[in-house]
């Protein structure tokens, strides 16, 4: 320790100055008064300061996409249950969907902790890929956190199945994606639709509209995907195929 006292004229005051080395500094005035004041500040030995460690890396976004086409007279159509299932999820997670990018709607928020990326090509289904490939691209989405939802023909009304890769299955928005992306392998989550009665035009039956029946069935099946959803960004796609491929229709429980 170094102690340095200095008079600097012959008053009854006189300032005392103490030197800690690296650790403080203070001065002490002195005065005839029975009471002093003391000024005290400290600073941080050059030993104490914590190395600096670089900030992890942001966490690339889930791209949402849910297929169908723009428009009034496609909107509460079979065809369209894709688009019905992404405005489930925005409105359940609070997202909005007002901006028009790469030939979307098109919206980002989180799910939890997780960014994620909401899509609605407004490309008609059959061009799906032109939106959806540019985004991809743009934000190098891994291709395994790209979840495209879909309707099926294939699946009965109100069934849903979670898929961490396969073909279009002769949806032509899936198609599309298909060939834009050059791949196949990326998860996917189908919505039932059921097969058209007796000899019905599949391409009439997916524009038709739903009865009260199905609407309140679709409500239903709009809800576990949204739950699907969540368990898939948060807990991964085995817990999520579990919970979906498991689930039972509304009408199957009464």
């Amino acid at each position: 320790m170094l102690v340095h006292c200095g008079v600097s004229s012959p008053t009854p005051t006189s300032k005392l100055l103490l030197r800690l080395p690296n650790l403080y500094t203070f001065s002490i005035r002195a005065s005839p008064s029975p009471m002093s004041s003391l000024n005290f500040s400290s600073s941080a030995p050059d030993d104490a300061v914590a190395p600096s460690t670089p900030e992890p890396k942001p966490k690339k976004p889930w791209l949402l996409v849910g297929l169908g086409n723009p428009g009034k007279m496609y909107q509460r159509t079979r065809h369209n249950v894709g688009f019905e299932m992404l405005d489930n999820i925005a409105d359940a997670e609070g997202i909005s969907m007002s901006s028009v990018q790469f030939k979307a709607r098109f919206g980002k928020g989180h799910i939890g902790r997780v960014p994620v990326i909401l899509a609605k090509p407004q490309t008609f289904m059959n061009a799906s890929g032109e939106s959806v490939g540019p985004i991809v691209s743009y934000y190098k989405i891994p291709l395994n956190q790209v979840l495209v939802m879909f309707d099926d023909l294939d699946l009965p009304f109100g069934r849903l199945r979670l898929l961490p890769k396969g073909g279009h299955g002769g949806q032509n928005g899936m198609r599309s994606i298909i060939e834009r992306l050059g791949t196949r392998d990326f998860p996917r989550l189908r919505i039932g639709i059921g097969r058209p009665p007796g000899k019905m035009d599949p391409v009439n039956y997916v524009l038709r509209s739903f009865n009260k029946e199905e609407q309140a069935e679709l409500e239903f099946t709009l809800q576990r995907g949204l739950e699907a959803v969540r368990i898939l960004l948060l807990e991964g796609f085995n817990k999520s195929a579990t919970f979906v491929n498991s689930a039972k229709t509304l009408k199957q429980l009464g």
